[in-house]
């Protein structure tokens, strides 16, 4: 689910304006216009519009994901609207929406979008229905019960002993807050880069900073990165997401970190 979770870093969570869907779905299309790099798909909203006259994209339980497809390759980007009076979405189950998550899809992603959107329908399944969010007193409310559904989703990308685990030491945790922290009991989810160049310890990039002193100072981790592999430091699990390739022989890689109930102490500064 990293498009949703860099939806909720990017702050493209909102509390929808109107209870009109055209109107919804035009604010949520004028977020996704705005991101930076996004290649142009012409009238984005219109293309939503059109899509949706032929297939009402309403997938049940108060949840709907209108996309765009797009050609070539791109990311995955994602918008996310809330409204707690409810839309009349006209979706096949008559009830009304609530949460809203609008997609583009360049065509070289849909894929992952296909994977995003059933681990975003089993997390709804596994609540029950959407009541949790439709009654939420404020976005933050919102914002924390998503981040608790990716949270799942991530934990059930790894193997469920260690995710049970992860599960088991969370609940006792006492973390440090986090830009990215999903509430008491849940497992905090940290983004990591790491830019590889030849010749040179790699540089490490997070707003965990106890976190990435400890990368920095791992003298094996050029040989982790390279293999992809998952690991353990400073009390968080790593998990590697993707690596990029730029010229010179640079490698910028990205890791989910997963907070595993033992808070990194602060790096002390150096004696003068």
């Amino acid at each position: 689910m990293k498009a949703l979770l860099t939806a909720l870093r990017e702050g493209r969570l909102v509390e929808l304006p109107d209870t009109n869907k055209e109107k919804a779905l035009e604010y949520l299309a004028n977020l996704i216009e705005a991101v930076p790099d996004l290649p142009s798909v012409g009238e984005l909203y219109e293309a939503m519009m059109t899509r949706e006259r032929t297939m009402n994209t309403g997938i049940g339980n108060g949840v709907a994901c209108p996309h765009v497809r797009a050609a070539g390759n791109g990311e995955l980007v994602c918008a996310v609207g809330w409204s707690p009076a409810g839309i009349d979405y006209g979706a096949p189950d008559g009830k009304k929406v609530h949460l809203v998550l609008m997609y583009y899809i360049p065509e070289s992603q849909k894929n992952v979008y296909l994977k995003e959107i059933s681990s975003l329908a089993a997390a709804v399944r596994r609540e029950g229905n959407i009541q949790p969010l439709a009654s939420a007193e404020d976005i933050a409310t919102v914002r924390e019960r998503l981040l608790d559904w990716v949270s799942q989703a991530v934990e059930s990308s790894i193997p469920e002993a260690k995710a049970r685990m992860i599960r088991l030491e969370a609940r006792h945790a006492v973390t440090e807050a986090a830009p990215l922290s999903v509430g008491p009991g849940a497992v905090q989810v940290v983004n990591v880069l790491v830019l590889q160049m030849p010749g040179q310890k790699p540089i490490v990039l997070s707003q965990q900073r106890a976190l990435a002193d400890a990368l920095e100072r791992d003298e094996g981790l050029a040989a982790l990165l390279q293999q992809h592999l998952q690991f353990d430091r400073a009390g968080y699990r790593l998990v590697f997401r993707s690596a990029t390739q730029f010229e010179n022989a640079r490698t910028l890689y990205e890791y989910w970190a997963l907070s595993m109930g033992t808070p990194a102490k602060p790096s002390k500064p150096p004696p003068s």
